[in-house]
């Protein structure tokens, strides 16, 4: 065995969690995942908003890549995104995705599958005034997704979209949100000696079941 394998053999974490009982969660996974993220916030997680979103193409081959939990709707989690770019071309061609926080120093991580639809206008429009006046520059900087020849051509576009827009740009057409619409969200926690605690939530006739599961 060579040495980066063996350095990767003998990296060990111990959890040391006390046991989840199931009358310690909501009967409402959203109000416990609300709970969680309270939780993560307080206990100073970086950037705890962070999740991977877990997406398939058309040929249903996978891709991950990092969003911000930017809002809980109606039950319904919401992130933004330009919707030229390949996440965007994903969902067009299948909507169904997953979406895992993963709060690591606290020893816990939450996944949630779901479907995806666009959010209103409305609602993309009030969340991009509230952004950075920079971020809000660079929405319309960058061709998310799409070759780049170098890092200049990028400075250059969002010192050309500064020019063209100054101190109020407007929300491009092509940048809005999707609502993911969950469907199950499954709660995990480390436990000692790899017992780890495990709760489904699934949704049957609009209504939660909850399972424990092994580790």
């Amino acid at each position: 065995m060579n040495d980066f394998n063996q350095s990767l053999q003998d990296l060990r974490e111990s959890y040391d969690r006390e046991p989840l009982r199931r009358d310690q969660l909501s009967d409402d996974p959203v109000t416990e995942f609300q709970q969680w993220m309270q939780d993560a916030i307080e206990a100073g997680v970086y950037d705890p908003n962070a999740c991977s979103l877990a997406t398939v193409d058309k040929s249903g081959r996978p891709s991950s890549r990092a969003v911000l939990l930017k809002g809980l709707e109606g039950g319904r989690f919401v992130f933004y995104s330009n919707y030229n770019s390949r996440k965007a071309g994903h969902l067009s061609d299948n909507p169904h995705v997953s979406m895992h926080f993963p709060w690591f120093s606290m020893q816990r991580q939450v996944t949630i599958l779901g479907e995806v639809t666009k959010v209103e206008d409305s609602l993309a429009e009030e969340y991009f005034l509230s952004r950075p006046y920079l971020s809000r520059i660079g929405a319309w900087a960058s061709q998310q997704s799409q070759p780049l020849d170098s890092r200049e051509s990028l400075e250059k576009s969002f010192l050309q979209a500064q020019d063209k827009y100054g101190e109020n740009p407007p929300r491009p057409p092509h940048w809005g949100g999707y609502y993911l619409h969950p469907r199950s969200l499954e709660f995990w926690q480390g436990g000692p000696n790899r017992l780890h605690d495990r709760f489904l939530y699934q949704q049957t006739d609009e209504q939660w079941k909850i399972t424990r599961l092994n580790p």
